[in-house]
């Protein structure tokens, strides 16, 4: 048998032979072809430097250019009421009426006294004239004369005590029209008629809104404000040179007419480590109210930029990488540092990359380090 098998093998030799030598043929052939195979195209984009516009919104509380508490300076019961809430007013205009029968009745008492005491120095006066004259006369002496010196004073002092009392008789009777210190908005009206009020008392009658300009205050952390104080700042006049604000109300819809920062605290708070800002807007249309809120929007003005997308960058242990291509289209991935602000849609670089790179921004999840590509402009 094992004669008979050397046989075969030898007469089926050639046959074994054109077999391998069409497999190696074959072989040979599919690996020309994969080395010859065309490199996957990719969409790269050429950076260069650009002009960047970002914002940042601060939670705001609004308030009127002046609160002012209306509290009364004599006590009574409120016997008229000539506003509402809600009503505008000008400055001197009487918001309530306290009743002024009483105090009406001490200025007639006060008016009687001042009576009294000037008759009393006009009597006083002619008493000591006539002493004066006696006492050039020999007639009287000196002690007689300087009696009559001092009931004068003495009446010219009660004249004063008198005409004191009068005139706070009088600015009490005063005070029963309560007035409008400014002009503005009527705030809530806690009293009405035939409540009792008095300067005491811890509740005010009412709040006079001056609104003509509103105060929109905010704050930001230590980081936040070097960047704004950097970016938009000439360090020599820090206010005047920040950009305007705008104001996003409560509905999301953004007020028509910019504001600007016209404070900055001196001081950061250490419990929150927040600086407080207040912002004034016009309020021309009267649309705002104190203690409205919303937001301040600050926008941020970045030139000379580098920006990427940021579909064209992946991250690993949170940094973030891009893939730039060479003058041989071959990737290479390149850690980036990002501005800490962004649109939502692109990243603007702050170091890593330089006008004129090439950088893919498509299909970034499929590429790999090293790899050739054929680049496709965008």
């Amino acid at each position: 048998m094992k004669m008979n098998f050397l046989r075969k093998m030898r007469s089926e030799a050639p046959y074994i032979a054109v077999i391998g030598a069409a497999i190696v043929i074959s072989g040979c052939k599919n690996q020309g072809q994969q080395v010859g195979m065309e490199a996957p195209s990719y969409v790269v984009a050429t950076l260069t430097p650009e002009t960047s516009e970002l914002q940042r919104t601060y939670s705001a509380t609004i308030r009127g250019k002046q609160d002012v508490e209306i509290r009364p300076n004599v006590s009574g019961f409120i016997t008229k009421l000539y506003v509402d809430e809600g009503a505008r007013v000008k400055k001197g205009q009487v918001l309530f009426e306290i009743d002024p029968v009483p105090y009406e009745a001490a200025v007639k008492v006060a008016e009687a006294n001042e009576n009294v005491a000037r008759t009393g120095v006009e009597t006083a006066r002619l008493t000591a004239e006539n002493k004066r004259e006696l006492h050039k006369r020999n007639i009287i002496g000196d002690f007689d004369l300087q009696t009559a010196e001092n009931a004068l004073a003495q009446a010219e002092a009660q004249l004063a005590q008198a005409e004191a009392q009068l005139v706070n008789a009088r600015n009490n009777l005063s005070y029963t029209q309560v007035k409008s210190p400014s002009d503005g908005v009527i705030g809530q009206l806690p009293f009405r008629l035939g409540s009792l009020v008095s300067p005491t008392m811890t509740v005010p009658m009412t709040t006079v809104s001056d609104i003509s300009e509103m105060y929109v205050y905010f704050s930001m952390n230590e980081k936040q404000l070097l960047e704004l104080i950097r970016n938009d700042s000439t360090g020599n006049d820090m206010l005047a040179s920040m950009p305007e604000v705008r104001l996003q109300l409560i509905d999301g819809t953004m007020y028509e007419y910019p504001g600007r920062i016209e404070t900055i605290s001196g001081v950061i708070d250490q419990a929150t480590g927040t600086v407080s800002m207040r912002a004034t807007f016009p309020n021309n249309e009267k649309l705002l109210r104190s203690g409205g809120t919303g937001n301040v929007v600050i926008p941020y003005h970045l030139t000379e930029t580098l920006v990427v997308p940021q579909n064209a960058t992946y991250e690993i242990q949170n940094k973030t990488f891009v893939y730039v291509l060479d003058s041989g289209n071959v990737v290479k991935s390149t850690q980036i540092s990002i501005y800490p602000l962004n649109d939502g849609t692109d990243y603007i670089v702050t170091d890593g990359l330089n006008a004129g790179d090439r950088v893919v921004v498509e299909g970034v999840a499929t590429l790999k380090n090293g790899m050739t590509i054929k680049p496709e402009e965008k």
